[in-house]
């Protein structure tokens, strides 16, 4: 009798591939491929953006100027003054100067009243206003460089439907835009850097060419430097408290899920807060960049806190226990050795909240920030409590009028927000470089 023997199954080699392996280095492949489609999609979607910004902001910051020689004499100056219509005097006075520059270039066009007004509208005030600030000029010659109409501009810029315009059309007419061709061709129109978009004012819904958003850039920064000087010792203050000294009960329980809740809550919550409290209740000067700031620290106060307290808790514990180790007591362990550990993810998360507190609009327009055409403060403490409006203000409110022109400044408006923005958030990532520390 001979025993059977078991044949020994064949072991599959660790060198070739199995079907389980197979089928779940495909689904990496598979998610691999996903991630990167994800990638490319994000970054197409950002470069769309950032074209359409850059096609349609990058005009706002060009303009068409006629550029005339002037002169007016003691005697002229004194007949416009003693007349009733003093704008129309040098009004008359420019056209007599432009006639005179065409006839010299060989151009025959003729600029009546109408005509001027469609050219580079009505340009007799700033006459006016120069000559009365400057009347030792009188007699000479000067070259007033005076904005061209909005169509005018527009037409040079390429964003004007010349197709659509007609002999009966009351802002601009075909023969316009062959006047303004030749004295292009002469040297009488030039398009030019404006940077009186950059340092203007908004100069109201009837003079689109001549808005400038300077105004408003300072309201923002008047505003930030209140949510700086309020929301940062506040909100790190009652971090530290919070994460360091405050004993774990279900009063802290319920203020740590109550601040993440606001982190939550809607800006415009905070707008109508703010028109309730600072504007009906307390009184404090609508539209002004003071109650925006106490709007807006309201607003950045969640943000400052979460950021600091994940700051706090990201210093090793050993830190702590090493100072109390050596006789310090828990607050110096905590200012002399915790805090500046911490003090990079602190500033970083202070200038991120600065930086959405510069991008927000709706707590803006309920306190009444829109209303009215915003002027610079002749004196600091004028600038926080006077009216004044904000970058995102000053968007909403060119984006909400009816002329091309202040869409296309509206483009401009929003170049110069991802400006800062950028410039805020490339300052949080170098201080956080520069004062972080690995242990």
């Amino acid at each position: 009798m001979t025993d059977a023997t078991t044949p020994t199954p064949k072991r599959a080699s660790l060198l070739a591939v199995d079907e389980r392996t197979r089928k779940r280095n495909a689904a990496e492949a598979r998610f691999k491929i996903y991630g990167i489609v994800a990638i490319c999609v994000g970054v197409l979607s950002l470069v769309v953006l950032l074209a359409a910004i850059l096609s349609n902001g990058i005009p706002a910051f060009q303009r068409t100027v006629v550029q005339v020689p002037v002169t007016v004499t003691q005697e002229q100056y004194d007949a416009a003054e003693s007349t009733l219509f003093k704008t129309k005097e040098y009004e008359g006075l420019f056209v007599a100067a432009l006639s005179a520059e065409l006839t010299s270039a060989g151009i025959e066009a003729d600029i009546s009243s109408g005509a001027l007004e469609r050219l580079v509208g009505k340009v007799g005030n700033n006459l006016r206003q120069f000559y009365t600030a400057n009347e030792v000029q009188l007699g000479q010659e000067v070259l007033f460089e005076v904005p061209a109409a909005s169509r005018i501009d527009r037409y040079f810029k390429g964003t004007l439907a010349v197709e659509n315009i007609t002999a009966d059309n009351r802002f601009i007419q075909p023969q316009d835009l062959d006047v303004a061709e030749a004295m292009k061709d002469a040297g009488l129109m030039a398009t030019v850097f404006d940077w009186n978009f950059i340092t203007g004012v908004d100069t109201g819904v009837d003079n689109p060419g001549g808005a400038g958003i300077g105004a408003s850039v300072l309201g923002s920064l008047l505003m930030m430097f209140v949510v700086l000087f309020l929301a940062l010792p506040i909100g790190v203050a009652a971090s530290i408290y919070l994460e360091e000294f405050a004993p774990k009960n279900r009063l802290t329980d319920f203020i740590e899920v109550n601040i993440s809740n606001l982190a939550a809550v809607p800006s415009i919550v905070f707008g109508i807060l703010g028109l309730a409290v600072f504007i009906q209740y307390m009184h404090l000067p609508q539209s002004a960049p003071l109650v925006g700031g106490f709007v807006l620290t309201l607003m950045t106060l969640p943000t400052i806190i979460i950021s600091t307290r994940a700051s706090l808790k990201s210093v090793p514990p050993s830190i702590r226990d090493a100072a109390l180790g050596v006789g310090a007591s828990k607050m110096q362990a905590v200012f002399h050795h915790v805090l500046p550990l911490a003090a990079p993810g602190i500033l970083t998360g202070t200038i991120i909240g600065l930086a959405q507190a510069l991008g927000e609009t709706a707590p803006l327009l309920l306190i009444g920030m829109v209303g009215f055409v915003a002027r610079y403060p002749e004196t600091f403490l004028g600038g926080l409590e006077g009216p004044n409006s904000a970058l995102p203000a000053q968007i909403y409110n060119w984006v909400s009028r009816s002329d091309a022109v202040f869409t296309e400044k509206a483009w401009g408006g929003i170049i110069i927000l991802l400006i800062f923005l950028l410039t805020m958030n490339i300052i949080a990532i170098l201080l956080r470089r520069r004062f972080e520390r690995r242990w």
